[in-house]
């Protein structure tokens, strides 16, 4: 609402929706936070070869820095006090019994053109921060790879997501740990193939979920080198990624102990 009654985004292809644990199903109490997009479709950002005509330059006048100034001024005109010194997002403050707290994230239309991907590209956001830092994000891809995984492994791949969510935030809370970013969690079981998910009742899925996790971190080979984020575009681990794989590690083992399953 605050978008389309902003009167600069009158006619202009805007895409809001939610992102992120939300809209996936994978939210738990710990992590009340909701992720909004706010998505500028005018142009588009693109990396890879393509073999497909593009079109002329954008010359219009929608440049990263229009596009934060002008979600500012719509959130604040809707909302009042936003907070606009994160690097990436806009923060909304909750307001009790009407909305939880809110991140907003000014974004454009992103596309990979791979001749490999169906239709020969992958379309996802761009997000550039305050810093000139690009982080690409693949929302839809994560959305629909994860509804098919769950589908597939009886709605267990979402439910030991956030098994492992809840663990993560007990573990920080006691200082076991350092704070993870949720998605993580989610990466990670989206790594355990869907006949471990399905095997047994729900706790030994967990459990041996925790171990195929595990095993794929401790491998000879490095396994881990070849996991997947949930879109199936991004690797887990790598440039530009806010963990790596000790912090995989120490939160498996964690959460091993943690759920008595061993010492």
């Amino acid at each position: 609402m605050a978008i389309s009654q902003h009167k600069p985004f009158d006619g202009v292809d805007v895409t809001v929706a939610a992102k992120g644990s939300y809209p996936n199903n994978t939210n738990v109490r710990g992590d009340s936070d909701v992720d909004i997009k706010v998505q500028l479709n005018e142009c588009f950002y693109y990396d890879g070869q393509s073999w497909l005509p593009i079109g002329p330059d954008y010359a219009g006048p929608w440049t990263k820095e229009k596009l934060r100034q002008e979600v500012h001024a719509a959130l604040t005109g809707a909302f009042g006090l936003v907070e606009a010194d994160h690097n990436i997002a806009f923060y909304v403050p909750e307001v009790a019994g009407s909305r939880p707290s809110t991140d907003v994230v000014p974004c454009f239309k992103y596309v990979l053109y791979d001749r490999t991907a169906t239709g020969g590209k992958y379309e996802g956001s761009v997000v550039f921060g305050r810093d000139g830092k690009k982080i690409v994000n693949w929302p839809e891809l994560q959305l629909a790879n994860g509804r098919v995984k769950n589908i597939k492994t009886g709605q267990r791949f979402k439910t030991i997501v956030r098994v492992l969510k809840n663990v993560e935030n007990d573990l920080t809370a006691q200082g076991a740990i350092e704070a993870l970013p949720s998605y993580f969690s989610e990466c990670l079981i989206y790594n355990v193939p869907d006949r471990v998910l399905l095997d047994g009742s729900l706790d030994d899925a967990v459990r041996v979920s925790l171990v195929e996790v595990y095993r794929q971190l401790d491998s000879p080979g490095m396994e881990w080198k070849r996991m997947v984020e949930p879109n199936e575009v991004k690797m887990v681990f790598g440039e530009g990624q806010k963990w790596d794989e000790q912090d995989a590690l120490y939160l498996i083992l964690g959460a091993w102990r943690y759920l008595n399953y061993g010492g």
